[in-house]
C-alpha cells in the first residue's frame, strides 16, 4: 500500500489492521501524514509543533515490535494543553512561549504505551478559553474551525492524522469536530486521566477524541480509559432516542433545525423508537449555571498568570476572568448543587431512553476567525458530566459540515459507541 492518498483515506482501525497483517507499515503511515502536513498546513495552521524525525523513529520502532494494542503503529495529534515530555507545550499563550515539561500527561503516556506514535502538538485557544489561535476550518479558510480544540479539529478533518486529542470545558470538542466534520466523542466525566493538562475549570475538564470513525473514537477511549468497546461485528438493538430539542431550539439556525428533523425521521425509519424529550427544569438551569461555574474555577485556575503576566492574557480571556472573580462562593455553590440536582433527574429521564438526540452547534461554522463560535447547546451535557459524540450530517447554506449530537447517561459510554455506530449506518 504504497500510494499516499488512499492510506490517509484509512481510518484508524484500518491502518492498524493493515500495518498487524503487514500491508502497512506505521513508517509508511507517518510519512504519508508528515507529507501532508508539509503540502497543507502552511495555510491550515492546525499544527504548532510537529515533531517529525522522532515521530518516525518511534514509527520504525514499533514496526519492529508486536502489537502492543488495537492502535499499534497509529499517529496522534496532541492538544497544546497537554504535556509532552519531548516537545514544547505553550498553553496557547505568549506566557508559556517554549515551555518544556519534564513529564508526559498521563494520557501521552498511556498513547506510548499502547504503541502510538505522538506526531506534534495541535493549536489550541488561548489556555482552553476563547481567543482563538490561527487555525482555518479546512472546509474553507475563510471560516472558524471551532475551539478550543481548534487544531485536532482541523488536523483530523483534513486527514493530517487518524486521531487528535482534545478537551472540553463548554463545547471545545463537539462543536470543532462539528464545524470541520468529523465525529468527536466528549466521554464520561473523569474516564481518562487528567494528570498533566492544563486546568481550566476542575469540575468541568474532560478529555476528549477526534477521529473520522466511531469505531476509531471507541477502540482510542479503551486504550485511554480502559473502557470496553463495542463489538461492532454484532447486531445492535435500535436504540430508543430522545429528541431533546432543548429550551434553547430557537437559538438553532433553520439548517440545523432541518438537519435534526430529518436525522430523527430517518432513525425512526431505521427501526428507532423516537419520542419527544424535555429536559427535567434543574438541566434546562444548566445553560446558564455551567458559565458560571466555569468562570468562578477559570478565574482561581489562573490566578498566577492573571498577577504575573497580566499583559500577556487577551482581552477575551481577562473579561471571563475577571467576571469569575465577582461570582461569589454561595453562587458558585448555588449553581454546583443545581448541577447535583440536575445530574438525579437527568438520570430518571434517561430510564425512558438509550441516548438522546440533540444539536452540536447553532449552525455551520461561522465565518471569520476572530472568535471559535457559540457552545451554547453543549454547556450542559458538559456540567452533566455525560457522555456525547457528534456524527457530521449534512451540510450548511454554505456548504460546510453540519453535526448531530447523541448524548447517554453518565458512565454508560460503550452503550453509547455501539449506538452511535448503529445511528451512523442507519444515516448512511
Amino acid at each position: 500500500m504504497a500510494n499516499t492518498s488512499a492510506i490517509l483515506e484509512l481510518s484508524a482501525a484500518e491502518a492498524a489492521r493493515a500495518i498487524q497483517a503487514g500491508r502497512l507499515t506505521s513508517e509508511k503511515l507517518v510519512a504519508a501524514c508528515l507529507e501532508r502536513i508539509t503540502a497543507r498546513d502552511g495555510a491550515l495552521a492546525a499544527w504548532v509543533h510537529v515533531n517529525a524525525d522522532a515521530s518516525l523513529a518511534q514509527a520504525r520502532a514499533l514496526d519492529r515490535q508486536s502489537a502492543l494494542g488495537p492502535l499499534h503503529g497509529i499517529p496522534v495529534g496532541i492538544k497544546d494543553i497537554i504535556d509532552t515530555a519531548d516537545m514544547p507545550t505553550e498553553y496557547g499563550s505568549p506566557i508559556y512561549r517554549g515551555h518544556q515539561p519534564r513529564a508526559d500527561a498521563a494520557a501521552v503516556a498511556l498513547l506510548r504505551r499502547s504503541g502510538c506514535v505522538i506526531l506534534g502538538k495541535t493549536a489550541t485557544a488561548e489556555f482552553a478559553n476563547l481567543h482563538p489561535p490561527a487555525t482555518r476550518n479546512p472546509h474553507n479558510h475563510a471560516h472558524t474551525p471551532g475551539g478550543s480544540s481548534s487544531g485536532s479539529a482541523a488536523a483530523v478533518a483534513d486527514r493530517m492524522v487518524p486521531l487528535a486529542l482534545g478537551t472540553q470545558t463548554g463545547g471545545s470538542m463537539i462543536r470543532p469536530a462539528a464545524f470541520c466534520g468529523v465525529v468527536g466523542l466528549k466521554p464520561s466525566f473523569g474516564s481518562i486521566n487528567r494528570t498533566g493538562v492544563k486546568p481550566v475549570a476542575d469540575s468541568l475538564d474532560t478529555l476528549g477524541l477526534f477521529a473520522n470513525t466511531v469505531e476509531d473514537a471507541a477502540l482510542a477511549l479503551n486504550l485511554l480509559s480502559g473502557r470496553r468497546a463495542p463489538d461492532f461485528s454484532a447486531k445492535t438493538a435500535a436504540p430508543r432516542i430522545g429528541f431533546a430539542r432543548t429550551s434553547r431550539w430557537k437559538d438553532a439556525d433553520a439548517a440545523t433545525q432541518a438537519a435534526l428533523e430529518s436525522a430523527a425521521s430517518r432513525l425512526a425509519a431505521a427501526g428507532a423508537d423516537v419520542k419527544e424529550a424535555a429536559l427535567p427544569a434543574a438541566a434546562e438551569a444548566l445553560f446558564d449555571a455551567q458559565g458560571l461555574v466555569m468562570n468562578f474555577e477559570a478565574a482561581r485556575a489562573l490566578a498566577w498568570e492573571q498577577a504575573r503576566h497580566r499583559e500577556a492574557i487577551s482581552d477575551t480571556l481577562l473579561k471571563r476572568l475577571d467576571e469569575g472573580w465577582v461570582v461569589s462562593r454561595e453562587q458558585y455553590d448555588n449553581a454546583r448543587q443545581t448541577a447535583r440536582d440536575a445530574r438525579r433527574q437527568f438520570a430518571d429521564l434517561m430510564g425512558g431512553f438509550d441516548l438522546l438526540l440533540t444539536p452540536s452547534a447553532r449552525g455551520e461554522a461561522p465565518q471569520g476567525l476572530a472568535s471559535t463560535g457559540e457552545s451554547l447547546f453543549n454547556r450542559v451535557w458538559t456540567l452533566l458530566g455525560v457522555p456525547g459524540i457528534t456524527l457530521p450530517c449534512g451540510s450548511g447554506p454554505k456548504g460546510l459540515p453540519l453535526g448531530i449530537q447523541l448524548v447517554s447517561a453518565i458512565e454508560q459510554d460503550t452503550t453509547l459507541l455501539a449506538h452511535a455506530q448503529w445511528a451512523a449506518n442507519a444515516l448512511g
